[in-house]
């Protein structure tokens, strides 16, 4: 379970990408309408549902907003029928870049993508060009401040609860499992009162690349900063080795 782990890398740039509450916010709201429609209204029977709703406790999205959000992609016939589109490309000298989005309009995401890309000096490529580099897996996320246990008794009631692997940091511990069982891990650590400060299914690159070129990390910002802004991205993973963590 030892092992330089880049999880602080993958919660800061979730930090980046959600920094602005109105932002996580809408992008929740769009993943309580997915579920809703997925799997119906009721959390008990709908672990993406379940799944969302932690995400949005995590958030400090309130109680009554998450359930209007509910009600209203149960009972509103006339819903924005949301869709679900990956982009991948890549940034400056060969950063490799996978941007999740969830619209309504897919003509009008593409070429808000495509724009990012190209004024980052980058480009958009085919399907699978870069995904290949990424791994996807359940992480979650355990502030060292929020839990008063032991490393040893969190990562034994991690592992027995179905996780893949256990990291830690100065400042949290990382959860990772299969993307398969994440929501029953994820159900089993909230049922052991393990306060969690994030639970998604992420993308964890391979390998990582360093750029010490200020032009291009500067054009590369521009890129992310662009996708970041746009409310119909809902994350953005890189393989940037980012430093000053």
């Amino acid at each position: 379970m030892s092992g330089h782990s880049k999880f602080a890398n993958i919660k800061h740039k979730k930090e980046r990408n959600d920094a602005a509450k109105g932002k996580i916010f809408t992008i929740i709201g769009r993943e309580i309408a997915i579920a809703v429609k997925e799997g119906g209204a009721d959390p008990a029977n709908n672990s993406k549902l379940r799944d969302v709703i932690a995400k949005a406790k995590a958030a400090n999205m309130p109680n009554d907003t998450i359930d209007r959000g509910i009600k209203k992609a149960a009972g509103d016939s006339n819903a924005v029928d949301y869709e679900q589109v990956t982009y991948e490309g890549y940034g400056p000298s060969g950063v490799a870049i996978v941007v999740e989005a969830l619209t309504d309009n897919r003509n009008r995401t593409s070429a808000n993508v495509r724009s990012a890309f190209s004024k980052g000096q980058g480009n958009v490529g085919t399907p699978g060009c870069v995904s290949f580099m990424f791994d996807k897996r359940g992480q979650i996320l355990v502030d060292r401040e929020e839990y008063e246990g032991d490393a040893d008794d969190l990562m034994m009631t991690a592992l027995d609860a179905g996780a893949e692997d256990f990291n830690e940091s100065e400042d949290s511990f990382e959860i990772l499992t299969d993307p398969n069982v994440f929501s029953e891990v994820r159900q089993k650590l909230e049922e052991a009162g393990i306060p969690m400060s994030s639970a998604d299914i992420t993308m964890i690159p391979q390998t990582y690349v360093t750029l010490t070129d200020e032009t291009a990390l500067k054009n590369l910002n521009r890129t992310l900063d662009m996708l970041d802004e746009d409310d119909d991205v809902q994350a953005v993973y890189t393989n940037l080795e980012e430093t000053g963590e």
